[in-house]
């Protein structure tokens, strides 16, 4: 069941040689929403230095994705053993550290990340000794956690919501990254109120800074910040925002540091949420969504990027409203890539008594497009503005709206495009994403202009090392 069971096997060999006392078996696990998987996991102690020599007892799980996404740690104490509940182990024995948030695929492994918990256990030690009477006391926590962590969760402790079922039918969407627009998408969706839960996942280290930190005193009500992978559990749209801010040289530098970036948090994100729609918001998006999609292995319609439906809603409000061309603007589209190359669009021909008539109406069209274009270029792609986009978004997937969008989805079969390229394009958004592409009005310029940009996204796709 393991996806890439040859390297899962590879490093647990590793491990054995450094931790020979480590034993290996494969058992039951119970993730927080009920679901269960049988999963390769080992335990034994790690030598702590706190003052004297502590061999401290843990357990880590490895995910069927591994090494792509991070084991789950815990501790596993004895009898007579208390958890010092600290700032890497919460009341539970769960072991967090940075090294898990920031995993990734080759430069993680489980040996460096055993050596950072016994680097975090030196400066904090994560056990303590108890009394007889308190140790008496902890057999019952104990037990509890053996019953998370072995397959046997009490599903009745859990809160039942929407006649009986469990938070599994929540609308709960997920925001990974706490960076400006990640924080924009997470005002903007909870001030729609499409969903019931909105949890904002911070992959920064240290501590919350900034927008997190005053999302935190200012507590939104259903808002949860988290730096967990499996607080995203259950998630029915996941929203990507996250970029690398790494110190690339060449624009092909850049997108490889957040495509190094995306191959540790989609196969976490695509484990916890495996029926979830992911909406990219990271740039490039064309590009980004692509690879969102060959990592999370989910099929094309539940992929998404938030393409060019900012501009697209402005396009139409700008027809409509300043330039007074109602009936043109409900057939109006931003097609292509976001940016520069965006290319107005039409859903719809219209028939014509004549040749004649049919080229004075679309001469027409094409200079009050024109003018909208004009318009266009002058607004920028601010973080609330996209934030506000990706909340509508959200809303016509969480309620099955069928309400038509222009995202980025994959372009392939579409205008004698022959490649795996993602482009923007007019389709209708339901519950798993899209529905259906929206046919555009035969125009060879448009589509001349969509070729030659699924040509250059495509050269620049073969050039990045996934």
């Amino acid at each position: 069941q393991y996806k890439f069971r040859d390297l899962t096997i590879e490093e647990m060999k590793n491990v054995n040689k450094i931790y020979p006392n480590f034993t290996f078996s494969i058992n039951t696990y119970t993730f927080k929403d009920g679901s269960q998987k049988d999963l390769l996991n080992f335990s034994g102690t790690v030598p702590v230095k706190y003052g004297n020599s502590y061999n401290i007892p843990i357990h880590l799980w490895i995910l069927d994705s591994h090494p792509f996404a991070p084991p789950i740690c815990y501790l596993k104490p004895t009898m007579n053993m208390g958890i010092a509940v600290g700032k890497h182990v919460d009341a539970h024995g769960r072991i967090y550290l940075p090294y898990l948030q920031n995993w990734s695929h080759p430069k993680s492994t489980v040996i460096g990340l055993i050596k950072e918990m016994i680097s975090k256990f030196e400066e904090e030690l994560p056990l303590y000794s108890l009394s007889p009477l308190d140790a008496a006391r902890q057999s019952e926590l104990l037990s509890y956690i053996a019953n998370i962590t072995e397959g046997d969760t009490d599903m009745k402790s859990k809160s039942k919501i929407c006649g009986g079922k469990y938070e599994g039918c929540f609308n709960k969407i997920t925001v990974v990254g706490a960076g400006d627009l990640g924080i924009a998408c997470v005002l903007a969706v909870a001030a729609k109120g499409a969903a019931d839960k909105v949890v904002l996942l911070d992959l920064s280290e240290g501590a919350a800074k900034g927008g997190t930190m005053d999302l935190e005193i200012f507590a939104l009500p259903n808002v949860e910040i988290s730096k967990d992978f499996s607080a995203s559990a259950d998630s029915k749209v996941v929203i990507l925002t996250v970029n690398s801010l790494g110190n690339a040289q060449t624009y092909l530098d850049v997108i490889q540091s957040n495509v190094d970036l995306f191959g540790g948090i989609i196969p976490a994100i695509s484990h916890y949420s495996q029926n979830a729609v992911l909406l990219v918001a990271s740039h490039p998006v064309e590009v980004m969504t692509y690879v969102s999609w060959k990592l999370s292995a989910f099929p094309q319609n539940r992929v998404i990027g938030v393409g060019a439906s900012l501009d697209t809603e402005r396009f139409q409000y700008i027809l409509t409203n300043l330039l007074k061309a109602q009936l043109l603007a409900k057939d109006a589209w931003i097609v292509g890539e976001q940016g520069e190359d965006k290319v107005p669009a039409w859903t719809s021909c219209n028939l014509f008594a004549n040749q004649t008539e049919a080229m004075t109406a679309r001469n027409l069209r094409e200079k009050v497009a024109n003018r909208a274009m004009e318009v266009l270029k002058e607004k920028g792609q601010r973080s609330w503005s996209v934030g506000l986009s990706v909340a509508d978004l959200t809303d016509s997937i969480l309620r099955d709206k069928r309400k038509v969008h222009s995202v980025s989805t994959l372009a392939k079969g579409c205008c004698n495009i022959n490649s795996e390229v993602f482009l923007s394009l007019p389709c209708i958004l339901g519950t798993n994403g899209v529905i259906e592409m929206v046919k555009l009005e035969e125009d060879p310029l448009v589509q001349e202009k969509l070729q030659s940009c699924a040509g250059s996204i495509h050269d620049l796709q073969q050039q990045l090392k996934l």
